[in-house]
């Protein structure tokens, strides 16, 4: 289980209410990630333009998100090419997110993370 989850500067991640995973959620509209990068075959977390966390392995359950963040200003962006990462929020919903997209999350909690080898939400 490939994770990396830091805390930047000691400031709480933030997360965003988007779409849930169903059907007739809204495709997450493209965000520009931030200034720092995030490499194939990452799913990374950035807070204020500073990358916080990445994840690599395809999983089967979601893997906890220790520093649970929330606030604005978060971005998830997913670099695979044929993967869908999921997102999962306190309050139970879950987004998807497609391959080579990046959401923004302006509030809400994130609690987990878990890419799956569907190409498609």
């Amino acid at each position: 289980m490939a994770m990396t989850l830091a805390m930047a500067g000691g400031v709480s991640v933030a997360a965003q209410t988007a779409a849930s995973a169903s059907a007739s959620a809204p495709t997450p509209a493209p965000v520009r990630a931030a200034a720092d990068t995030c490499s194939y075959p990452y799913v990374c977390l950035f807070k204020n333009g500073t990358r916080i966390g990445q994840f690599q392995d395809v999983t089967s359950g979601f893997q906890d998100l220790p520093s649970r963040p929330s606030g604005p200003n978060l971005v998830v962006q997913n670099t695979r090419n044929d993967d869908v990462a999921y997102i999962r929020r306190a309050n139970g919903i879950t987004t998807c997110l497609p391959p080579k997209t990046s959401i923004g999350i302006v509030s809400g909690t994130l609690t987990g993370i878990r890419i799956d080898s569907r190409s498609t939400c």
